[in-house]
């Protein structure tokens, strides 16, 4: 009802205001035959600075003293910046702008009084939308609103982050990080395990999340704010990040993003790779290609396999992985995990 749909939509409600000097602020502003001619952000060390070539300004009332020819405000705020988008929208309406917000800063569906408050002023007000409608229409059925929630996060670990990823699912990605925990038990050192499965429950898992029940876009912030989480209440000495399914594996690559999103949550120092031989219904790429592509999206190292012999060939043996891959491999299942973590911690150490 409320949604832009075209950029010819908003073209005769120039010249704006844009709130949020950064990627959807620049973005806004390149659009087709959008003018831009004031920028206002909260952050005080963007303020007075350049950007997209006017000056930053802290306030709607100090942007408006140098831009009095605006029309229009557009709100380009991130998730979490639902107060301050709230506070310029009415402040804008009230000074007789029109306003364009972002689903993602303030959605107009949400928040019905202010288009009461926008028709009360003779003012348009209208929103950038996530376009569930084209994905219905694609897709033949769609959320009823954007699942992205989170807000975004910035954190430097203070402990080294494992990643345990690997071939395929069901390839003991879980096992594996529970044994490198219980290993850690072993030398007196305190782990941190994070689940990103509602399957992770045994000890010593810490907690456990269902990364996939979460958008791509939210899954790498709520895996680095489960980081900063044990990090606060833990004090651990190394923490250990269980991966989901695999980002090479044949057969169901629909999970294989959502790997990716855990890799990239957790930054890893480095990363542990499962594998199933002869897995009975996954179709598993391989070693070498999991690996290549770990070291492709994130710049981390591969130090270690964890080698799942269920379905294993007679001829395969720890020692051949390590013959063909040049990595330390080991079954976790029977011998626990204590040889990966030397792995980990001489990697570490250089």
């Amino acid at each position: 009802m409320y949604s832009v749909k075209s950029v010819k939509e908003i073209q005769d409600l120039n010249p704006f205001v844009v709130v949020g000097c950064g990627g959807g602020g620049e973005k806004f502003s390149n659009l087709e035959g959008v003018n831009a001619i004031g920028f206002i952000d909260d952050n005080v060390e963007k303020q007075g600075k350049e950007f997209c070539g006017h000056v930053v300004s802290g306030s709607l009332d100090e942007c408006l003293k140098q831009a009095p020819d605006a029309k229009s405000l557009v709100i380009m705020l991130p998730i979490g910046a639902e107060g301050s988008a709230l506070k310029y929208a009415v402040q804008a309406i009230d000074a007789g702008l029109n306003v364009i917000t972002s689903f993602r800063s303030l959605s107009v569906s949400d928040n019905a009084s202010l288009k009461k408050f926008a028709d009360s002023k003779d003012v348009v007000i209208k929103e950038i939308g996530p376009r569930l409608d084209v994905v219905e229409k694609i897709a033949g059925i769609a959320p009823e609103k954007s699942c992205e929630v989170l807000p975004k996060i910035s954190y430097t670990p203070k402990a080294p982050v494992i990643f345990v990823g690997g071939t395929s699912q069901e390839c003991g990605k879980r096992t594996t990080t529970k044994q490198l925990g219980i290993s850690c038990f072993e030398r007196n050192l305190t782990p941190a395990i994070i689940s990103t499965d509602e399957m992770g429950l045994e000890e010593p898992t810490d907690f456990n999340f269902r990364a996939g029940s979460l958008s791509a876009m939210d899954v790498p912030a709520a895996v680095l704010s489960a980081i900063k989480y044990v990090e606060e209440n833990k004090n651990p000495d190394i923490i250990f990040v269980e991966g989901q399914s695999s980002l090479t594996e044949d057969g169901n690559p629909h999970p294989r993003g959502l790997s990716a999103a855990i890799l990239i949550g957790c930054a890893p120092d480095a990363v542990i790779v499962g594998h199933r031989p002869n897995h009975p219904y996954r179709e598993p790429k391989g070693i070498e290609e999991e690996i290549r592509a770990i070291e492709a999206v994130e710049p981390t190292k591969v130090v270690g396999l964890s080698i799942n012999l269920k379905n294993a060939d007679d001829g395969m043996t720890l020692g051949s992985f390590e013959s063909e891959f040049g990595l330390p491999a080991e079954d976790v299942y029977n011998n626990g995990a204590s040889k990966l973590l030397d792995a980990i911690f001489e990697y570490l150490e250089e």
